[in-house]
């Protein structure tokens, strides 16, 4: 309709001109169309049509807010999984440096007071042994285990 305005407008413009001017000796000059309006089945037809348009467009969007999502948490899982490793990576570093450094004061410390050592170890075997309910424990009384047991009770020969 728009292209052919000036079309339905000329048209009628003339007859309706010549045809007032014959009867009433008034000139028209001018029409315009205010609106148009579809008749009513149609312009029913043309909303529904535009509403399953618009509606597929949602669905559209919908979709690519979902496709985008899913990219969006594919991407945060991997990189959840990188910094999980990258931290477990370095929690196994520092574990094995601790690990070493216990081991270095261990043995230092052993060099330095080898009875000494020994005696803590013992000590450290004795929390762990009897840390527990109902903890049994078959020895003989003159094992190794409970040399400096012994070795703290006072001799009643003396």
């Amino acid at each position: 309709i728009a292209e052919r305005r000036d079309d339905l407008m000329t048209g009628p413009t003339a007859e309706l001109d010549e045809l007032m001017r014959e009867e009433l000796g008034v000139a028209i000059r001018d029409i315009r169309i205010k609106r148009i309006d579809l008749p009513e089945d149609v312009s029913a037809a043309v909303f529904e049509r535009m509403r399953s348009e618009r509606e597929r467009e949602a669905r559209e969007w919908r979709a690519q807010g979902q496709e985008e999502a899913e990219r969006i948490r594919a991407n945060a899982d991997r990189r959840r999984q990188v910094l999980l490793a990258q931290a477990n990576e370095r929690a196994e570093t520092l574990r094995g440096e601790g690990d070493a450094e216990a081991a270095a004061i261990f043995s230092q410390a052993y060099g330095q007071d080898q009875e000494f050592f020994a005696f803590w170890r013992s000590l450290n075997a004795y929390r762990e042994s009897f840390s527990g309910d109902g903890n049994l424990l078959v020895l003989e009384p003159d094992s190794d285990f409970f040399r400096y047991l012994r070795s703290a009770v006072p001799n009643s020969a003396e």
